[in-house]
Parts: C-alpha cells; structure tokens; sequence
C-alpha cells in the first residue's frame, strides 16, 4: 500500500474515534486522538493496562508539544535539540489532553517524533497522538511487526502497511522526567 494512503487512513480512523496500529520512530505504536477519553479508554482495556499507569503521546514538533503543557521548562527545549536517539520527555503541568490520559500528578509524556512516517500521521492529523507499545501490559514490547500478538492486532480498527516487514530489533525510546523547577531525572536510558 502507498504510504500516503496509509496515512490518510490512519488519520480518517483516529478523527472517528478509532485506534490505529502504526509504526513509530522506536517499535510499533497502538495509537488514538489524545484528546478523546473514549478512545483512549479502549487502549488501556486493549492493553489490560491499569489507568493509573499513563501513556505517553507523541508530536510532530517542539511547537506541537508546547500547546500540551501550562509550562515547557526551558532544559526540555534543550533535550529536544540535543537527543540523538528517540527522547520521551515526562513534564508537569499537562494540559489539552483527555484526562484519563495523565498520571495521577498531572504529568504527560510526550515524544517529538523525527521518523518520516509517525511524523507525517502527527503532523496532518494536527493534535497530539497516544503511542503506546503494542502488547499486553506486563508482557516484552514487539520488537517488530510479527511479534504483535493477534490479540492486539484483532483489536485494531486500522493496521498500517508500512513497514511491517522489517525484522529489525526496535527499541524504546529514553525517557526522562523533569520537573518544573528543572530537575531532571532519567527514568530509562
């Protein structure tokens, strides 16, 4: 299938309120519109994951990600310029997003994706999209396509095409939390 058809696509499906299974800038995503609190609902039934334990979003630029947060402290702007590898950044103060989708503290994850695909779903879907990896909480993140197990993937309203082939062994991103005073903290390198 061509990649802008898949995009287009997944677009469609997640301004109807669906879930899409979409490939990342590190493993494959179970994603939806972070700003509606149905959707994201099913992804934490989908994934049998405690709503408690928040998702992460991803965007398509810096200047997505400040529309998400009351304030952006201003060492996140300078992890983002710097990482050299995909960089989930926790920040306080989230705002914009369906509620279910925060940590009990009012923190939001969000990753500014630069991998060509996941960038360009973002980016014309014009708002923040869950990304969450595609297994059962609990169990290992797929390392590809394949490793997705049919329990998720029959869950799906859209499945992208693209790139379902590689057998490369993705990895998740770093992540690193930081307050609002600045203090950072890595959670995963």
């Amino acid at each position: 299938m061509n990649c802008d058809i898949d995009i287009k696509n997944a677009v469609e499906c997640m301004r109807k309120g669906g879930i899409i299974l979409y490939p990342t800038d590190t493993i494959w995503g179970i994603g939806c519109d972070a700003t509606n609190a149905e959707a994201v609902k099913r992804i934490y039934e989908i994934k049998q994951r405690e709503d408690s334990k928040a998702l992460i979003c991803l965007v398509d630029s810096a200047d997505r990600m400040q529309r998400y947060f009351r304030k952006v402290p201003d060492v996140a702007w300078d992890l983002v310029d710097c990482a050299d590898r995909p960089l989930t950044l926790i920040l306080d103060g989230a705002a914009n997003v369906a509620p279910n989708l925060l940590a009990e503290d009012g923190s939001l994850g969000i990753r500014v994706t630069h991998e060509d695909f996941s960038r360009q779903i973002c980016y014309r879907f014009q708002k923040a999209i869950v990304s969450t990896s595609a297994n059962i909480s609990g169990e290992p993140s797929p390392k590809n396509f394949y490793d997705i197990p049919e329990s998720i993937t029959s869950q799906m309203d859209y499945i992208c095409s693209f790139r379902r082939g590689e057998k490369g062994n993705a990895q998740p991103s770093q992540i690193i939390r930081i307050g609002l005073d600045g203090e950072v903290k890595i959670i995963r390198k």
